[in-house]
């Protein structure tokens, strides 16, 4: 695949499903901002990695959630890699249980910090670089929750659907300027947050799957590398879901 022009900001991306998005976008051929909040060392480890392929890759630090933060990581990767020219909203918390009987402001509020408000921070730091140069990408990595709606998530459920809400809409008004905006949607894909899973858990979802397994970090990466090319330049505000069949929007 062909590579879009300027570097790739992965946020979240020092482990997990960042970590292979990062050393996808890497392999094909894009300099990458691993971008993490606090784990330091284990984005190193994925730049080293990146670097022993052949690759080119930085680590930048900053909470995403905040205006301070993103304009550190932004900052950060384009003294050291050029203008993004990709951006993948990709950065999470954690996602406990909460019922709506009980539901708070307290409970959603961190999650449209990260699923909101952290786009929406994001995009205003690199939108008008992508503007003024003729196009982008952005891709955010959402969740098949978002209209699975499982029982128990209410507060995670509803900041997904707003950050698809969001991707939809500015996928209409960056257009014109050239920037597509797409999401792709994984179902449960185990990655390391996932070490204590119940293995009987992991056996009921996959159940679900008609391919008959989960998937894994490399395919979602995949499906965003490929919306992150120039061959998919006439693919905007679309959700791919990633679910092997499990749930489709």
């Amino acid at each position: 695949m062909t590579a879009v022009a300027g570097s790739a900001l992965v946020t979240g991306a020092s482990r997990g499903l960042g970590a292979a998005i990062a050393t996808g976008l890497a392999a094909a051929g894009h300099p990458v901002a691993v971008g993490y909040r606090e784990g330091r060392e284990a984005a190193q480890r994925v730049v080293e990695a990146i670097r022993a392929a052949g690759g080119t890759a930085e680590a930048v630090g900053g909470d995403v959630t905040t205006e301070a933060g993103v304009r550190r990581a932004v900052d950060a990767a384009e003294a050291a890699l050029g203008p993004v020219g990709v951006l993948v909203v990709n950065a999470t918390g954690p996602q406990p249980r909460t019922p709506t009987v009980g539901l708070d402001l307290a409970q959603v509020e961190p999650m449209l910090d990260f699923f909101v408000r952290s786009p929406v921070l994001l995009m205003a730091s690199v939108v008008p670089g992508m503007v003024a140069r003729g196009g982008g990408r952005i891709v955010h990595v959402g969740s098949e929750v978002a209209w699975s709606a499982p029982a128990g998530a209410a507060a995670y459920v509803a900041a997904k659907g707003a950050q698809h809400a969001l991707a939809r809409v500015s996928a209409k008004d960056l257009g014109p300027h050239g920037i597509t905006v797409n999401t792709v949607a994984p179902g449960w894909v185990p990655v390391e947050r996932h070490a204590d899973a119940d293995p009987a858990d992991l056996a009921a979802y996959a159940a679900t799957v008609p391919l008959g397994r989960q998937g894994t970090p490399g395919e979602v990466a995949s499906a965003v590398v490929w919306l992150a090319s120039a061959e998919a330049g006439f693919v905007t505000g679309t959700v791919l879901p990633v679910t092997g069949g499990a749930s489709m929007p």
